[in-house]
């Protein structure tokens, strides 16, 4: 069997699905392919008619063991009907550094550039005690979790109580004591209350890196892809959490060249990154979604689009690079990533120093940038200490006592 999980993103994103399952079907002639994921959902019809298709499954059904053996050609059922999301998406993560828990699935707004949410569903949040328990368990293990969602601010009205992602947040830090790190996934800055701008701003288990959801800098631009706040909203939230804990570390999605953007709404845009100073940016060039509201409007000529989202990074990459100069000299805890020599600090700068455990945190000095990344020497405390996080054991085999190492 061949399973190609879509994405619906973008036009391109279908289109080189649509490629996948081509060289798929000529690479494995006599497997069953299966097409699931958001393009899947999205248009089940149109991948049932590809020649190369056998079976089509929807996003909610990938998830559960009878769709797979089912004889029906196409599973999916309307996504908009799913009420609930699955606790269990966080596996084992045996090999990796930090593990990721899925909190909330789908979106209830209706971005006019976006198609995610016909492939999502509506928002769906994960109870908080089955939350906290695959917290702790995977806390045994790995010194930091990741919260995700599609859209991670809407967490909680769904639930009994109506909990916000703030109380999450402290009943996870409450109840998992032995968690080190916990770190956010992108947030929608305007639904940021003061609970979770508290926990953000004077939590020190909780990293200092913030990465909003933007997209754009100019205030039209923004009423046209109906989203919900303004440019000054954006500034002034970033300057309260900088004022309140000023290592925080800025990241932000950007879209150049959205339908109708002239030279000076673009302009708005390109000063936000300074304005915010914006040091992990996502810079995305607008690309029409067939069936969304944007790919009906006027659009920019993909040329201009492509020099736009090069100037942006450009001054992005200005803008990072200032700011891991001041960071020269400063100590940072890393979580060690990758064998022997790489990490993230709290504030998400990567950061490259001598042969540690995988799984570790360490403490270490920034002595200099290279390549856009920070280089760092450990204290000898740092060498000397053990770390009960490491991964060494987990990753082997046979330290694990496993029959066969690609068991978990």
């Amino acid at each position: 069997m061949v399973v190609i999980n879509s994405c619906a993103v973008t036009n391109e994103a279908v289109k080189q699905t649509r490629q996948a399952i081509r060289r798929a079907r000529r690479e494995r002639p006599g497997a069953e392919l299966v097409v699931t994921g958001c393009a899947a959902q999205i248009d089940p019809t149109a991948f049932a008619a590809m020649p190369e298709v056998d079976r089509v499954i929807g996003n909610a059904e990938k998830l559960q063991a009878s769709a797979w053996a089912s004889p029906e050609p196409v599973v999916v059922q309307d996504i908009m009907g799913v009420r609930e999301t699955a606790p269990h998406l966080a596996a084992s993560f045996s090999t990796h550094a930090r593990a990721f828990v899925e909190v909330q699935n789908g979106c209830d707004h209706r971005c006019t550039f976006c198609a995610i949410p016909y492939g999502r569903g509506n928002s769906r949040s994960v109870p908080a005690g089955a939350v906290i328990d695959r917290v702790a368990q995977l806390a045994e293990s790995h010194a930091e979790v990741v919260l995700t969602g599609v859209d991670l601010t809407s967490y909680g009205p769904d639930l009994p109580g109506a909990p916000s992602l703030g109380q999450l947040v402290e009943r996870i830090l409450a109840h998992v004591p032995r968690l080190r790190r916990l770190r956010l996934s992108s947030l929608d800055g305007i639904e940021v209350d003061d609970r979770l701008f508290a926990l953000l701003t004077g939590e020190p288990r909780l990293m200092p890196h913030v990465h909003l959801s933007l997209q754009a800098g100019d205030d039209m631009i923004l009423k046209r892809m109906k989203r919900r706040h303004s440019r000054a909203q954006s500034v002034a939230l970033v300057e309260r959490l900088r004022a309140a804990r000023p290592e925080i570390a800025i990241g932000a999605d950007l879209i150049a060249g959205f339908p109708t953007e002239d030279e000076a709404m673009f302009a708005n845009t390109l000063a936000l990154i300074a304005d915010c100073g914006i040091v992990h940016a996502h810079i995305f060039p607008y690309s029409p979604r067939s069936g969304t509201p944007a790919a009906r409007m006027p659009q920019v000529p993909p040329a201009i689009v492509k020099d736009r989202a090069a100037r942006l990074r450009a001054e992005a990459g200005r803008v990072r690079d200032n700011w891991l100069q001041s960071l020269v000299g400063s100590t940072q805890q890393v979580l060690v990533e990758r064998p022997g020599d790489r990490g993230h600090a709290g504030n998400f700068a990567e950061v490259r120093f001598s042969a540690q455990e995988i799984g570790s945190i360490v403490q270490v000095q920034i002595t200099g940038v290279e390549s856009n990344t920070l280089t760092a020497t450990l204290p000898r405390h740092s060498r000397e200490g053990g770390n009960p996080f490491s991964l060494q054991g987990i990753m082997d085999p046979r330290l694990r006592g496993d029959d066969e190492g690609e068991s978990m």
